[in-house]
């Protein structure tokens, strides 16, 4: 594999193999001789499986990221084509770790930058989950970034402020915008059981979700197995049922959890999970949105980055609308690029962390990936219709920061804290256990209740 990667950065009659496991008949490949099969064996360590793969006269570009379904992978692919097409001499490595959220995908990386081992660049979602790799400790500031490209004049103030950490430095460049609190439903579907608007309120959903069944329609697409997609369920519910100031305080301390409102998020939740297809578990967020897009369920709760997957199959009979309670606010979370302090190849990630942040990329990845851009400046035309109302709202609603994604609670809380009783609770419906767990894990962090 690495011999045919290497001959295929200067003769593209020669395959490039990106998983070892598939090699295509037809394929022009290099088999090595004996001796350097050996010797490269000898050196070769699986903690660095770009060895695997050429390098230009410039070196690699190890990107680290989980974006590995439809829309995301396209939208990542718009971005290499661009790097490559500026950085010719640069050989490129995808190293994308499948997992909805970066479940999978963190825990690796964090475990090579301990190790010693970095990727050039990783996705990081802007706020507080930077703290997982303790900065400048295992990143360190792009704030020469932000100088060259002049990033700070492009971004909205909120979205720097989210982005500037506590020491006052910048650890990632974001190139994008994602909306969590969206309610996707089959217009089919909903035709057919003669629904004819999407539910504003959790007694009209659970109204709509009633009529569904009766037709013989499974209401609710869920997912489960990514580890993330119930957490952030609960998260949209928990927004639209405090509001944004509401929502917001739960995480600085000025709202309790034991607000009764949050007693009603948990049974509300409890209620939803009625509705949802039995084998949530199994299925990941991709295949849960697979089942609206093919007619098998009718609603899905889910981020933005559902409208990357429906782009990429071509789905068009969909609708959206705010998940109930939550018109007016803006769940939000950015993805964005850091740069590791062990990065081999710091010229090749600052090019790279450059581009993420150019007008140009952001208006190639984002129409791909089902997100809007977070520079101020895209032109709306390029993206799709949902896009375009993503971009009106991110103008006027209320912004609140996503848990579940990254920006509005330290890592552990988010984790331990939020995450495991909310999954528990998934399971047990045990509403009283769940709210003390979730008071503790407040308490813990910092905002006794």
């Amino acid at each position: 594999m690495a011999a045919t990667n290497q001959k295929n950065v200067a003769d593209k009659t020669y395959a490039r193999i990106e998983n070892a496991d598939l090699i295509e008949v037809g394929w022009k490949i290099c088999v090595p001789a004996k001796a350097d099969a050996d010797a490269f064996l000898k050196a070769f360590d699986p903690n660095k499986p770009w060895l695997l793969f050429g390098a230009g006269k410039k070196g690699q570009l190890l990107v680290g990221s989980w974006w590995t379904n439809g829309g995301e992978f396209a939208g990542l692919n718009e971005m290499f084509k661009l790097y490559k097409a500026a950085n010719p001499d640069v050989e490129i490595v995808n190293a994308a770790i499948a997992g909805g959220a970066g479940t999978n995908f963190k825990g690796q990386l964090l475990t090579q930058l301990l190790g010693g081992v970095a990727p050039d660049t990783f996705q990081l979602h802007a706020g507080l989950e930077v703290e997982t790799y303790n900065p400048p400790t295992l990143v360190v500031p792009v704030d020469d970034v932000y100088k060259s490209a002049n990033l700070e004049a492009a971004f909205p103030k909120d979205l720097l402020t989210l982005l500037k950490y506590k020491d006052g430095h910048y650890y990632g460049v974001p190139v994008n915008i994602h909306r969590a609190n969206v309610l996707w439903y089959n217009k089919a579907l909903f035709t057919k059981a003669g629904i004819t608007k999407a539910p504003e309120t959790w007694d009209e959903f659970f109204a709509t979700a009633d009529k569904l069944k009766a037709a013989g329609i499974t209401p609710v697409a869920l997912g489960g197995k990514d580890g993330f997609e119930l957490q952030h369920t609960f998260e949209t519910i928990l927004v639209g049922t405090l509001g944004a100031d509401g929502y917001r305080g739960l995480w600085t301390g000025k709202t309790s959890w034991k607000d009764a409102k949050v007693t009603d998020a948990l049974n509300t939740f409890k209620k939803y999970i009625t509705y949802a297809n039995a084998d949530h578990d199994a299925l990941s967020w991709a295949s849960a949105t697979a089942l609206l897009i093919n007619g098998k369920a009718a609603m899905n709760i889910m981020g933005d980055w559902a409208n990357g997957e429906f782009t990429a199959a071509k789905f068009t009979d969909y609708g959206w609308a705010p998940t109930p309670g939550s018109k007016g606010i803006y769940d939000a979370l950015s993805d964005s690029f850091a740069l590791p302090a062990k990065a081999p190849n710091v010229d090749n990630a600052k090019a790279w962390l450059a581009l993420a942040g150019s007008k140009a990329a952001q208006e190639k990845f984002n129409p791909a990936k089902g997100s809007i851009c977070a520079r101020t400046d895209c032109d709306p035309a390029l993206f799709n219709a949902y896009l375009q109302s993503a971009i009106s709202d991110w103008k006027v609603n209320a912004i609140v920061p996503s848990v579940v994604h990254g920006a509005a609670a330290t890592p552990s809380w988010a984790s331990k804290g939020y995450s495991d009783p909310v999954v528990l609770f998934a399971s047990t419906g045990d509403v009283a256990k769940a709210q003390a767990a979730l008071v503790a894990a407040a308490a813990a962090a910092g905002f006794p209740q």
